[in-house]
């Protein structure tokens, strides 16, 4: 049995699960709400205050989609309780970052500024025109929000210059020496 899939689930008492005879399964808390559907094989029941998955068959794929969808279940607990963020820093000179109504206005030192669409259910904040927090219930949105903004100009190995994710390590390299 997957080592993570049998793991129950805690449900904090502000939370309201429930599962469908189809296996569409509602997380609702102060945050707000979540649907998704299990997989054919996997089947959920909630016991009192936890949530626990039970897998039909023994194939390969059966054992790693037990434990895949009891994580995006735990993560949806953690979303509608406590929400997802992630901080991200822009280096370089002038570039800089601003909100604009549903718009994240991007600096990067091309040509034309970028517009990147903010998504329905993340916020996106701005400090000091170089600290980006995106925040949100959605652990898979938010985080492919982010990894969208790193695309835009991923930081390189010689100065350092463009966005990465707070904290996040750079190997840097060094230029071309003259003999």
């Amino acid at each position: 049995m997957s080592r993570i899939g049998k793991k129950p689930i805690s449900i904090p008492p502000k939370v309201k699960v429930s599962v469908g005879a189809t296996g569409g399964v509602t997380v609702e808390g102060p945050k707000g709400k979540l649907e998704w559907t299990l997989p054919s094989s996997i089947a959920a029941k909630v016991e009192g205050e936890t949530l626990s998955l039970d897998r039909k068959g023994g194939e390969r794929e059966d054992k790693a989609l037990h434990g895949l969808s009891r994580a995006l279940l735990a993560n949806m607990v953690t979303g509608v309780t406590n929400g997802f963020r992630r901080d991200m820093e822009i280096h370089g000179v002038g570039f800089k970052a601003a909100v604009q109504g549903k718009v994240l206005n991007l600096s990067l030192g091309k040509s034309h500024p970028i517009l990147f669409q903010i998504p329905e259910g993340v916020k996106i904040t701005v400090a000091e025109n170089t600290k980006i927090a995106i925040e949100g219930i959605d652990n898979q949105i938010v985080g492919q929000c982010a990894a969208n903004i790193r695309a835009f100009y991923p930081p390189e190995p010689y100065k350092g210059k463009g966005v990465r994710f707070a904290g996040e390590q750079l190997r840097r390299k060094e230029g071309k020496t003259v003999q």
